[in-house]
């Protein structure tokens, strides 16, 4: 009687123990603190127990998962030096457009209904084709006018023969003849009134226009 006095005694101590940590560890414990166990080695359970509240090493708690050690960084590549630049060449000259337009009297050109040229003409003439000659040369364009004295059909042709004569002196001086055009105008672009004198004497004229480029 006496024994199971003390085993009765030891069960009520230890169901008082297990209450007193009921509260975060739901797993019966003996008075010493130790969860108890069933022959399988399973520990016994209270009504309250989950698994975030079972004693550590109890099978059903919760276990931390190890934690993974990060992987080690991969060595960053040696920097590369970078190439160093080629040394840009020094830009080509750019061609400089060249392009201008001389009006000449004809009287200074051609005698009077006359399409040959005279000294001071050939002078003139002698004069452009050193400066022509210090550009490249894309064309020349010699247009031939007259006043409107006479029928309008004639001056026209006398127009076209005195370019034509131009052209002529041009090319005898080395300029090539693929590069000279030559044009007619007659009375039809007067620049002056053809009533006067002074206006007459303007409009006969002959205008050359030189195109090209030089560098610079």
């Amino acid at each position: 009687m006496k024994q199971l006095n003390k085993v009765a005694a030891l069960i009520a101590t230890a169901v008082l123990a297990s209450a007193a940590g009921a509260q975060e560890i739901h797993n019966w414990r003996s008075a010493a603190g130790d969860v108890w166990k069933n022959v399988d080695g399973q520990c016994w359970r209270d009504a309250s127990w989950t698994p975030a509240t079972a004693a550590a090493g109890c099978d059903g708690a919760i276990v931390a998962p190890a934690p993974v050690a990060a992987p080690a960084p991969a060595a960053a590549p040696a920097p590369v030096a970078a190439p160093k630049p080629a040394a840009a060449p020094a830009p080509a000259a750019a061609p400089v457009a060249a392009a201008s337009k001389v009006t000449y009297a004809a009287d200074a050109f051609f005698d009077f209904d006359k399409s040959v040229l005279k000294a001071e003409g050939k002078a003139k003439l002698d004069d452009l084709v050193s400066k022509v000659k210090a550009i490249n040369l894309e064309v020349i364009i010699a247009v031939g006018h007259t006043d409107a004295t006479g029928a309008d059909g004639y001056n026209q042709k006398l127009s076209v023969a005195r370019s034509e004569a131009v052209k002529a002196y041009l090319v005898s001086k080395g300029i090539e003849k693929n590069r000279v055009y030559t044009e007619g105008k007659g009375e039809k672009q007067p620049v002056a009134d053809n009533k006067t004198k002074e206006g007459r004497s303007k409009n006969r004229r002959v205008e050359i226009e030189v195109v090209g480029t030089r560098a610079q």
